[in-house]
């Protein structure tokens, strides 16, 4: 046999190898394939970091734990509502990543989000709860060049930075496709599901802690439904910042995952809200940032307008 025909050979020899080993390979003995992990359809429900979902854990029945990628997801019923209660991370690639495997792993219906954020709108307090009706991306920026002192321009190719600018950061929409709109789509708010809100604006009589831990607000949190929330990947504690972004995009609040969770659930298709309650004021408040002191009250308080809320959604 010629060299050249040994050559064919093994090369023959090492494909049909390589094809018979195609699917086969599960590093660590991960499930590659992403089966679905429960069909029960049930709602999504969401908080960042641990002392957000603790009391809401508390309240499951029947739970059932599920891990993926080390996310922790139970499953269980609220209200009597079938859940599955999870931690998204901190931040909008984590928010971003896990809303996607839950979709992907359960049975989804809808989405809800409960947790603490940073109040935006001077009218609003510590301990207030807030269900914005859309949240975009504040810090999806284009960094201008400075033309001038104290001048930035965008290039000339850039012309979706059009809402004010603080400095060289000029907000811009996100790109986005979906089920719907396959095509890429730039879009900056993502609107919260209507009928949601609407059961969200008919909950009364929620008890809102003002006190904890022998720590106590100056008023009584109300509920504020309606408006606008943005998100971003920075922990945000600037009055300057705090004020452009109230004057620009009439927030009521900031946190670090929601619109990610927004623009995950508009790309499935699938319905969601968030509550959340103002544990600081992103930097507005006198002397040091209040997030360390009132977010215990600020996570209950969140939790209790969701369970409200699930209790009364049909």
């Amino acid at each position: 046999m010629t060299m050249r025909w040994r050559s064919l050979l093994a090369a023959g020899v090492l494909a049909l190898g390589l094809a018979g080993c195609a699917g086969v390979y599960k590093p660590g003995g991960a499930n590659i394939g992403g089966a679905r992990l429960d069909d029960t359809p049930r709602i999504a429900v969401i908080s960042a970091f641990e002392p957000e979902l603790k009391l809401l854990l508390g309240r499951l029945q029947g739970p059932a734990k599920h891990s993926v990628n080390g996310v922790e997801f139970t499953t269980g019923t609220l209200e009597g509502k079938p859940v599955v209660l999870f931690l998204s991370g901190i931040s909008m690639t984590n928010a971003t990543m896990n809303t996607q495997v839950v979709l992907d792993r359960f049975r989804i219906t809808s989405i809800v989000f409960s947790g603490i954020a940073g109040g935006v709108n001077p009218q609003l307090h510590v301990g207030d709860v807030t269900v914005p009706a859309q949240w975009g991306q504040y810090l999806e920026v284009l960094m201008a060049r400075e033309t001038a002192p104290g001048k930035f321009a965008a290039p000339a190719f850039i012309t979706d930075a059009k809402m004010p600018n603080f400095g060289m950061m000029h907000p811009r929409p996100v790109e986005v496709r979906s089920a719907a709109k396959p095509g890429i789509e730039r879009k900056f708010w993502f609107e919260a599901d209507p009928k949601m809100l609407e059961v969200a604006r008919s909950i009364r009589n929620v008890d809102l802690a003002n006190c904890s831990a022998g720590k106590c607000l100056a008023r009584k949190p109300q509920l504020v439904v309606g408006g606008n929330g943005v998100s971003g990947q920075a922990f945000m504690d600037n009055k300057a910042y705090r004020e452009y972004t109230f004057k620009t995009f009439q927030a009521n609040v900031l946190d670090m995952e929601t619109a990610a969770v927004g623009m995950v659930a508009y790309s499935n298709g699938v319905p969601y809200i968030a509550f959340r309650s103002l544990s600081d004021l992103a930097g507005g408040g006198e002397g040091e940032n209040e997030m360390g002191t009132f977010m215990g009250i600020a996570a209950d308080n969140s939790a209790k307008v969701m369970l409200a809320f699930l209790a009364a959604w049909k």
